[in-house]
């Protein structure tokens, strides 16, 4: 059996001009980066006029170690909606280089359901990630400047809340103390790193409409507090001009393909457990433009990814889905229901039963909080058996949800037209309940207090009991009130692995408590992040990181890659 990445080589994409034809670029907005990869200005939003087309969503259960192919699962169903004569795009997220170095991996798709150049996206791509970087440490820079040179803006050391960052999972700088050496090499004071897909800039770069946008978020940014508690933005320190600069090509769209030739769109990759988990504004409506459909996702499961795809990007860019797709497998649901790794290819109905709520919950909640139509994506293996799938769609059609199954990873676009059929039947007349675009809803109001908000998504989306506000959490919400952050939407930073802030509690666990510890505003992004649990926004490696096993021969072919 071919991996990954084996799959990938062994394939001839077309030169990325052909694929730009045929997704309806004109060639005056097309930037090429080699014969297989392109930025596509942003102009051509603002220089044409285009019918948006319909856009679907693609979410999961949450993950386990058994794995859930999401991306897989958009790949191949925008294959196999093209196999049924569909114009489509697909819109997915840039991988960054921690996961691909650490446990997760890359974010291509796999098997016969992946973008090309493989490599490329999951390594450096066209530098998207080193120039979000650039821009968050050059603010950084200019930030320990000022107080270096006479603290004009009497910004407290104490209170800086700017991080710099690097697209790699290093433990190690998660706390640091750094400006030592004497008076000429800064001022000491405690710092730390984050990941750079935990930046704001990263955030504001996914969220930003248009160049002008970029540089008036980038101004809001917050940084720290001065001696008397006011907010010192990255406009006090003029910065947001520079920092624009940096980004001005990195937001135009990155244009590849799948397997299959289907145009895709990679661009942006805020993680969903610290951020908001989607691909960026631009490359969505790109994709909208340019095709009659648009398959995109959100990260990790349905109550991190799609909440925050629904409830922040949805809001902050006027979307509305069409379909929603959940992905699941035999497998996971299985581990979800107490089922070991070593153990998941044997049948077990009594462990999947006891899994699927996990399912069910997410399903629910893509229903009947968001008021969506939806359809359930069983991603298949060869071991599932005839018994096992029969029961999850028996559970699906009690609540009124089909089932598809999708064999994309083995057959690509060809096993993907189960899917394509059902999500084309939704987006054209909704479903039986008479769901739509028309009659989404969003998980809480925006006139909600913040602490009303966090108290609406634990309830209703992870379908716990309460919140509990730690006094420094209590303290800021308080603080961010009164400087009329109010109305912004609220990102949850939580863990994957559960509904709760539990990451042990696996399925659909209830009536327990959320703890966030702490609350901060993400001004330029729009939104105020939650810090609930035990979640980080620099993860580490672990004791066997996938970068063991990646390679390159003398010729330049790497291999390990998945």
């Amino acid at each position: 059996m071919l991996s990954d990445i084996e799959i990938a080589q062994a394939s001839e994409p077309k030169l990325i001009t052909e694929i730009a034809a045929k997704a309806g670029v004109e060639e005056k907005y097309l930037e090429l980066y080699g014969n297989y990869k392109a930025k596509v200005d942003y102009n051509m939003l603002k220089d044409s006029k285009f019918a948006p087309g319909k856009l679907i969503l693609v979410t999961a259960i949450n993950p386990t170690p058994a794995g859930e192919g999401k991306t897989t699962t958009t790949v191949g169903l925008a294959d196999g909606l093209a196999k049924r004569g569909k114009n489509v795009v697909v819109a997915l997220r840039e991988p960054s280089l921690g996961p691909v170095f650490g446990i997760k991996g890359g974010a291509a798709g796999g098997g016969y359901a992946q973008v090309v150049p493989m490599e490329d996206i999951n390594l450096h791509f066209t530098g998207d990630f080193h120039a979000i970087g650039a821009a968050n440490n050059l603010l950084a820079a200019l930030l320990d400047a000022h107080i270096q040179n006479g603290n004009e803006l009497d910004i407290d050391v104490r209170r800086i809340t700017w991080k710099r960052v690097v697209d790699m999972n290093d433990r190690q700088l998660r706390h640091i103390v750094d400006g030592l050496g004497g008076k000429a090499h800064g001022v000491p004071r405690e710092d730390g790193f984050d990941i750079t897909v935990a930046s704001e800039v990263m955030a504001i770069f996914c969220l930003a409409t248009s160049i002008t946008d970029l540089k008036e978020r980038l101004g809001r940014i917050v940084v720290g507090y001065n001696r008397n508690d006011e907010p010192v933005t990255a406009h006090d320190l003029k910065a947001e001009g520079a920092m624009c600069a940096l980004l001005k090509d990195a937001l135009k769209p990155n244009l590849v393909q799948t397997l299959e030739g289907t145009p895709a769109f990679v661009h942006g990759g805020p993680f969903a457990n610290i951020a908001h988990g989607c691909n960026s504004i631009m490359a969505t409506k790109m994709a909208l433009a340019l095709g009659d459909y648009c398959v995109t996702e959100a990260g990790f499961g349905a109550d991190l990814g799609a909440e925050k795809f629904l409830d922040i990007k949805c809001r902050l860019a006027g979307l509305a889905p069409d379909a929603v797709v959940v992905v699941a497998t035999v497998r996971a649901l299985k581990n979800h229901g107490g089922v070991a790794k070593a153990d998941l290819d044997v049948e077990n109905l009594e462990a999947l039963e006891a899994g699927l709520p996990n399912l069910l919950q997410h399903v629910g909640n893509i229903t009947e909080v968001y008021k969506l139509p939806c359809v359930v994506a069983i991603n298949a293996f060869p071991t599932d058996t005839d018994a096992e799938l029969k029961l999850v769609e028996d559970k699906c059609r009690e609540l009124g949800v089909n089932v598809a199954l999708s064999e994309v990873w083995a057959k690509g676009g060809e096993g993907g037209l189960a899917l394509a059929d059902e999500v084309v039947k939704l987006c054209e007349g909704g479903d039986e309940q008479g769901r739509s675009r028309d009659t989404f809803e969003f998980a809480y109001e925006d006139d909600l207090g913040i602490a009303d908000k966090i108290r609406a998504i634990v309830k209703r989306i992870y379908h716990g009991s309460d919140v509990s506000f730690e006094p420094a959490a209590v303290k800021e919400i308080a603080k961010l009130e009164s400087l009329g952050f109010k109305d912004m939407p609220v990102c949850m930073a939580k863990t994957q692995y559960s509904f709760s802030d539990d990451a042990s509690k696996l399925g659909a666990p209830k009536d327990f408590t959320v703890v966030v510890r702490e609350v901060k505003v993400s001004a330029g992004a729009g939104f105020i992040v939650a810090l609930t649990g035990s979640i980080m926004t620099m993860p580490g490696l672990g004791k066997t990181p996938a970068a063991h096993k990646i390679d390159v021969d003398e010729n330049g072919v790497i291999s390990g890659l998945f």
